[in-house]
């Protein structure tokens, strides 16, 4: 927002808030610099307070201190004139403890003088450098054009807004934002007398100005005095020839240098000592003896004058070049550094690299010697046929689910693949003949979490709370049933019942045709219900870190195992051995007999949230999938990894085993093939 003219404050009545509302008004003051940014030294803070006490509580001050303007006339052939001047020091005081100020303080040197010139110094040279010169108007200024803190004409008006440079007023910073264009104008109009036209007033007041009738009349605007008053007739100068000669105006110079005295010969400089009048000086040059060598020296003058010239500039390369050798010798001993330190590294990392390949050797061997304890216990039949060659691979993907697969179910008779998926369409995949999606089941109004075959029926979880009921030959949805309150987590099914899972309870349903009738409600789990499996005549339950063992027969909990590592998210039963995946990416192993457990096995590193069997008369393999992307292969023989299969971009989240093929869905949208 552009500032008003002048300094800007809110006026109270004297003493009617007291010192408080005293510092508001001095915080709130606004003003134009009088002079540049660089000039704020020049206003103190004690000068600032008694300038707000003399506008704001003017009954403090004798009328003389208030008095801004003075008038003084010419002579009876001059006309009127104003010459403007900071108040008045003695003119009045403040009745409260207010510092006295000085005629420095509240004074801006870029404008007013502060020496007593008497009549012989206005005379006396003004150097270029000078910066203080008289000002006198030839009529008063408008008061909108002046500071009310030192009463002067703006020089350099400018808006300003807090930012950078010290507020003299509250010590806030200021940034000048712009220059006052339209003011800066308006002063510029203002009519000035010039500055030899003035002198001193009587009285002898420092930086007080009236008009000299002896010196220039002329009147001229303040924003072309400098033109004028170069080439004034009144400025005053020295004698070219002699600095002794007394001061001359520059009217009279040319008067002056016909009967100066102290001309000199224009080669004195190379010696010639004449010095004379004008009259003599034009007689003398006729007989000057270096008259004649004028073009020989003025040519050597020039090629003197083009050598220093020369010496100058090779000076500043030489400079230049010394400053570039030093900022080099910097940075190459900067590299010097920074090579010692590779060094240094170089060696530290090749100690270490000598130290590991040291290690590595020792492993090496140490593996060498267990491989071959292996290969000989191999070939005395003590492990059986395991093959070291049976490696699984990827055959192939199924692309086209919208999102994340979270369940797999496998129909082998028909050899058919369900993928369920965040899409909320389970899909129907070919992965004997065609390999591509036969159909796309949809239904559901949310996730579909879980799937499960029984007979020719496909069912399916979701996170809509529902169980829906398929046929598998005609692939429609034959039933819906509303099966919990909360999603449906995970499906198996047995002895023609179903068993769904859900947060904190199991339901139990008996299988009558395309109908589901609730049988029983199994309870005591505290946690989701993320793993469900049945094998022979036991139902394994996963919930939290415990693992449940139900005779499906009569639906009663025989066994308990608690696990650590976090909730179990998967369980897979062999023949031998009980294997749940947990979220603190361990796998454990039970012995399905005795209950114990045999093994914890680590690899993952990322929550197990699917496992998968295959057996074959001579071993049995685990398949276990993982947050982490893999998928990994357990030899339950030994209880090692022997495989790390890594194809997915996605967490694996489903497996499924058919006919020796594994499967895996993943977050990735897809699901791949696997066999040997």
């Amino acid at each position: 927002m552009e500032a008003p003219f002048g300094p800007t404050f809110s006026t109270v009545a004297a003493g009617a808030k007291g010192d408080a509302h005293y510092n508001l008004l001095f915080s709130e003051l606004s003003f134009f610099l009088c002079g540049s940014v660089s000039s704020f030294c020049l206003i103190d803070t004690q000068v600032l307070h008694y300038a707000l006490l003399h506008v704001n509580f003017p009954h403090m001050f004798s009328a003389e201190g208030s008095s801004t303007y003075k008038q003084h006339r010419r002579t009876p052939s001059s006309s009127s004139t104003l010459t403007y001047s900071p108040r008045d020091d003695d003119d009045g005081m403040p009745p409260i403890g207010t510092p006295r100020r000085s005629d420095s303080a509240i004074s801006v040197r870029s404008l007013h003088s502060e020496s007593n010139m008497s009549l012989r110094s206005t005379f006396s040279l003004h150097e270029e450098e000078e910066d203080t010169e008289p000002q006198v108007f030839a009529e008063q200024p408008s008061v909108k054009l002046c500071c009310q803190l030192c009463c002067n004409v703006f020089k350099d008006p400018v808006i300003t807004t807090c930012g950078v440079n010290k507020c003299p007023v509250d010590a806030a910073k200021l940034t000048v934002v712009v220059n006052n264009i339209a003011v800066a104008e308006q002063i510029g109009e203002l009519f000035i007398h010039c500055k030899y036209g003035c002198r001193a007033t009587v009285a002898g007041k420092p930086g007080a100005y009236e008009v000299d009738p002896l010196g220039c009349p002329f009147t001229i605007k303040l924003s072309t005095r400098k033109e004028h008053e170069a080439s004034c007739d009144y400025r005053p100068v020295r004698c070219p020839n002699n600095p002794s000669c007394p001061p001359l105006l520059t009217m009279n110079l040319e008067a002056h240098l016909k009967e100066c005295e102290h001309i000199k010969c224009p080669h004195s400089k190379y010696g010639c000592t004449f010095i004379g009048n004008q009259d003599t000086y034009e007689t003398h040059l006729e007989v000057c003896k270096f008259e004649g060598l004028k073009e020989f020296l003025q040519q050597t003058d020039d090629r003197f004058h083009e050598m220093q010239l020369t010496l100058a500039q090779k000076d500043q390369d030489i400079a230049f070049l010394r400053s570039m050798l030093g900022k080099l010798s910097e940075k190459l001993d900067q590299l010097e550094k920074n090579l010692e330190l590779k060094f240094d590294v170089l060696d530290e990392n090749q100690s270490k690299l000598s130290e590991d390949l040291m290690e590595f050797r020792r492993d090496a061997s140490m593996l060498n010697d267990e491989l071959s304890h292996i290969n000989a216990r191999l070939n005395m039949g003590i492990l059986g046929s395991y093959d070291p060659q049976q490696i699984f691979k990827c055959k192939g993907t199924f692309v086209g689910h919208q999102g994340p697969v979270w369940c797999l179910c496998v129909y082998s008779t028909g050899d058919l693949l369900f993928s369920g998926s965040s899409d909320k369409t389970i899909k129907v995949w070919d992965t004997c003949t065609t390999y591509k999606c036969q159909k796309t089941l949809e239904g559901h109004d949310g996730i579909v979490l879980a799937l499960c075959i029984q007979g020719n029926k496909l069912y399916s979880g979701s996170a809509d709370c529902t169980i829906i009921v398929w046929d598998i030959q005609t692939l429609q949805k034959v039933n819906t049933i509303r099966a919990h309150d909360n999603p449906v987590c995970t499906l198996v099914s047995s002895h023609n019942m179903l068993f769904s899972g859900s947060l904190k309870a199991i339901k139990v349903w008996d299988i009558v045709g395309t109908e589901l009738k609730l049988k029983k409600e199994l309870t005591g789990l505290n946690h989701w219900v993320r793993a469900l499996v049945a094998s022979q005549n036991h139902l394994y339950s996963g919930s939290y870190q415990t693992i449940k063992i139900w005779d499906i027969r009569s639906l009663e909990c025989v066994h308990v195992l608690q696990t650590s590592g976090g909730s179990v998210y998967s369980i897979a039963v062999t023949n031998h051995h009980i294997v749940c995946g947990t979220y603190e990416n361990l796998i454990h192993v039970w012995d399905i007999e005795s209950k114990e457990q045999v093994r914890t096995l680590t690899g993952h590193v990322g929550t197990v949230y699917a496992l998968a069997v295959i057996s074959t008369p001579d071993q049995t393999k685990v398949f276990s999938a993982s947050y982490d992307r893999s998928l990994r292969v357990w030899s339950m023989d030994n209880m090692i990894c022997t495989q790390t299969l890594l194809r997915h971009q996605g967490s694996v989240t489903a497996l499924a085993v058919s006919r020796g093929r594994l499967f895996s869905g993943a977050v990735d949208s897809t699901v791949k093939v696997w066999t040997c």
